[in-house]
C-alpha cells in the first residue's frame, strides 16, 4: 500500500507540474498583462517599466520557477488584478467552491441512491421509466442551460430563491445546477449495479435464510453495488470543482471558478496558474483517496 501511494503521489506531482507549465505558457502567449494594467495614454516606456516591475521581462523558465517558489513558500506573490497576496486569495475562493461541490455531492448521493435502488427493484414499471427518462435528460442538458432554466422558473416566474449572492439561499440554485447531471449519472449506475447484484447467489441465499427484504437489499445487495458508485462519486466531486468554472459566473458565486474566469479575461496569469495548481492538487488527491477506498470497501481488491 505504501509503495502504491508513493507511486500515485509521484505521478500526481508530475501531472500537476506539467499542467501548470502548459497553462503558464498559454497565459503568456495570450497577451501582455502589463498593457492592461497601465493607463490608456501610457507610452511604450511606461509599459516596459510595468513589465519590469511585474518581473515579466525575465526568461520564461526563470519566471515559472520563481512563481512556483513564491507561491508555495511565501506570500510575496500578488495578483495583477486584485493586488492581493495570491495564495490567500485563491484559498478563500476555493473554500466557496468546495461548499458548492460538497453540497452538490450530498444532494446527488441522497437523491440517486434511493432512486437508483427503487428503479432496480421496480424494473419495467412506470416509475422506472419516468426516472430513467429524467436521467437521460439530466445527462443531455449542459450545466449552463440548466442554470438558465432554474433561474427562469425558480427566481423569475416563481421568485422563491435569489439568483446571485453569498449565503445559504444563494447556494441552493448553483448546487442544484451542479447536482443535476451528477444525479442522472449515479441513478443509472446504481440501477445497473443493483440489477446485476440482485441476481447473485449470495442475495438468493440471504433470502432463502428468511431475512427481511429490507435487510437483504441494504446489507447484502446495496453494499456490494456501492463500489463503482463510490468511485464515480469521487470522480464527480473532482468534476464538480472543474464544473464550477461554468456555473459560478452565472450565479456570481465568489468561488475559484468565478475568480479564474475573471482572471483569464484580465490576463492575471498568477491567479490562473495558481488556481490551476490548487485545483490539480485537489482533483488528484480525490482520485487517490477513491483508489485507496477501493481496498477498504472490497477486501478482494489488492492494491499494489
Amino acid at each position: 500500500m505504501a509503495h502504491y501511494i508513493f507511486v500515485r503521489v509521484a505521478q500526481a506531482v508530475v501531472t500537476i507540474v506539467a499542467v501548470s507549465m502548459v497553462v503558464f505558457l498559454f497565459m503568456h502567449l495570450s497577451g501582455d498583462p502589463a498593457a492592461l494594467l497601465v493607463a490608456e495614454e501610457a507610452t511604450p516606456e511606461d509599459i516596459a517599466l510595468m513589465r519590469e516591475r511585474l518581473g515579466l521581462d525575465r526568461p520564461l523558465h526563470i519566471q515559472y520557477v520563481s512563481f512556483i517558489r513564491d507561491f508555495l513558500f511565501s506570500d510575496t506573490l500578488r495578483s495583477f488584478r486584485y493586488y492581493e497576496s495570491l495564495r490567500p486569495l485563491i484559498l478563500r475562493s476555493l473554500r466557496w467552491t468546495l461548499v458548492l461541490a460538497g453540497g452538490a455531492t450530498v444532494i446527488s448521493v441522497v437523491l440517486a441512491v434511493p432512486l437508483g435502488t427503487l428503479t432496480a427493484l421496480k424494473r419495467g414499471s412506470l416509475f422506472d421509466v419516468i426516472v430513467r427518462l429524467f436521467a437521460i435528460l439530466g445527462q443531455s442538458m449542459p450545466s449552463f442551460w440548466v442554470a438558465m432554466l432554474l433561474i427562469l422558473v425558480v427566481a423569475v416566474k416563481l421568485p422563491i430563491l435569489p439568483v446571485s449572492g453569498l449565503g445559504v439561499k444563494h447556494a441552493i440554485l448553483p448546487m442544484l445546477t451542479l447536482s443535476f447531471f451528477q444525479v442522472a449519472v449515479l441513478v443509472r449506475l446504481i440501477r445497473s449495479e443493483m440489477l446485476e447484484v440482485l441476481h447473485q447467489d449470495y442475495v438468493r441465499t440471504a433470502r432463502s435464510k428468511g431475512l427481511k427484504e429490507t435487510v437483504v437489499i441494504l446489507r447484502h445487495a446495496l453494499k456490494n453495488a456501492m463500489l463503482p458508485v463510490v468511485t464515480m462519486a469521487g470522480l464527480q466531486l473532482s468534476s464538480l470543482v472543474l464544473g464550477a468554472v461554468v456555473v459560478e459566473p452565472i450565479f456570481a458565486w465568489p468561488g475559484l471558478g468565478h475568480l479564474m474566469v475573471n482572471s483569464v479575461f484580465g490576463h492575471d496569469y498568477p491567479v490562473v496558474v495558481g488556481g490551476t495548481l490548487v485545483a490539480g492538487v485537489l482533483v488528484t488527491g480525490v482520485n487517490l483517496v477513491v483508489d485507496i477506498l477501493y481496498g477498504t470497501i472490497d477486501p478482494r481488491i489488492s492494491v499494489r
